[in-house]
């Protein structure tokens, strides 16, 4: 059959359709790891005829949920889809078949999706079988939306994101390490939001001796109806070369999973049978960057947060695994004795290491900032 091709070139209404799919896209963003989180749109006579977004690992794609609730309008409808529909047989059927028997007519993708198992398949089928397909319309927004899940499919390693708070004068902790808190309420409330959109959330063995922290995702953070709490908590993760986490420190307790990654020869003894740990083949019986975002990929995360002190923080910077730094800045002063934002053992002015600002707001009472490494921007 000969491949059909758009008949006209995207127009404002389909932006603004595909537009509709990248909001409903974001309503899926808490529980649809390790699958992107997408948007379907369904239009007949420029009426929206049906639409959804991905459910939980399992349930319906966005597509299905789209057709479901077209029923029979959706034959000779025009589909605004942001990634490409899935052409493989995973958890669910392939979704372009269930387009194609729906008797859609067209479909606007927003991105191809690079995952081996699809990278155009989709878009083939469809065409193939007589539908006109239009690629790349609001790719860009698609790319911004889906960066963990594509840069996990194109360069093999998560998205790695470095959560920090400080005070005006750079401080992360009082000497004594008293450090709670730094921010308000309404910073630590976008930090809840961060955590949950996240795969997993990552720290030191350092942090969880002095703070004890749970790294929890509180549903009572999500109390609007477009932010559902997240039904699959994020994986809580502790970087500990010689296993010196003990057993009932708060991030190993309650239902939300743990994992340990260590060095070898580690001695695990003292942990709980139940407990998830994993030793990485580090030099030395490290645990070394690369390995521990290697280690995560393998698990399928797509979105990594880090929530440590400033010798992993650092040492993650350095590596080159940083995409990008979300820094928290407090209006309060803590200090020369108190502790500095990163380990950065830099000499010389060449040594420096350039961020480029990328996104900047007022919360509450603090500001927060977003930066990339110049060498990811």
């Amino acid at each position: 059959m000969a491949v059909a091709m758009p008949s006209d070139t995207p127009d404002a209404g389909d932006r603004q359709f595909m537009a509709r799919a990248l909001r409903l896209a974001e309503r899926g963003k808490y529980w649809a790891r390790p699958n992107p989180h997408v948007g379907c749109v369904l239009v007949r006579d420029s009426t929206v005829v049906g639409e959804g977004f991905t459910q939980p690992a399992g349930g319906d794609h966005a597509e299905i949920m789209a057709l479901k609730a077209a029923g029979d309008a959706a034959r000779g409808s025009t589909a605004y889809v942001t990634l490409e529909p899935c052409a493989h047989t995973g958890r669910t059927p392939p979704c372009c078949n269930a387009l194609i028997a729906a008797g859609v007519a067209r479909v606007f993708v927003g991105l191809r999706d690079p995952n081996p198992k699809v990278d155009g398949g989709g878009i083939h089928r469809l065409q193939a079988e007589g539908l006109a397909v239009h690629q790349g319309l609001m790719a860009d927004q698609v790319e911004a939306q889906l960066a963990g899940f594509l840069q996990r499919q194109r360069l093999g390693r998560p998205r790695l994101r470095i959560k920090l708070a400080m005070s005006l004068d750079g401080r992360t902790a009082m000497a004594s390490g008293e450090s709670q808190w730094i921010t308000g309420p309404q910073a630590r409330l976008d930090v809840q939001k961060l955590r949950a959109e996240s795969c997993a959330i990552l720290t030191g063995v350092g942090t969880v001796l002095e703070d004890d922290c749970a790294l929890t995702v509180r549903d009572s953070a999500f109390d609007d109806e477009l932010l559902p709490a997240p039904q699959r908590r994020a994986l809580r993760v502790v970087a500990d070369r010689h296993l010196r986490t003990p057993a009932h420190a708060a991030v190993l307790q309650g239902e939300q999973p743990s994992l340990i990654l260590h060095g070898s020869g580690a001695d695990a003894s003292h942990l709980p049978e139940t407990l998830e740990h994993l030793a990485l083949p580090g030099e030395a019986g490290g645990v070394a960057p690369a390995e521990i975002m290697a280690a995560l990929a393998a698990r399928e995360c797509n979105e990594i947060l880090l929530e440590s002190g400033p010798t992993l923080a650092g040492a993650m910077l350095r590596s080159g695994m940083a995409d990008a730094l979300i820094v928290y800045i407090a209006p309060v002063l803590l200090g020369s004795r108190a502790r500095p934002l990163l380990e950065l053992p830099l000499d010389e002015m060449a040594e420096a290491l350039r961020l480029q600002l990328v996104d900047r707001r007022q919360i509450g009472d603090d500001h927060r900032f977003v930066f990339v490494p110049q060498s990811v921007a």
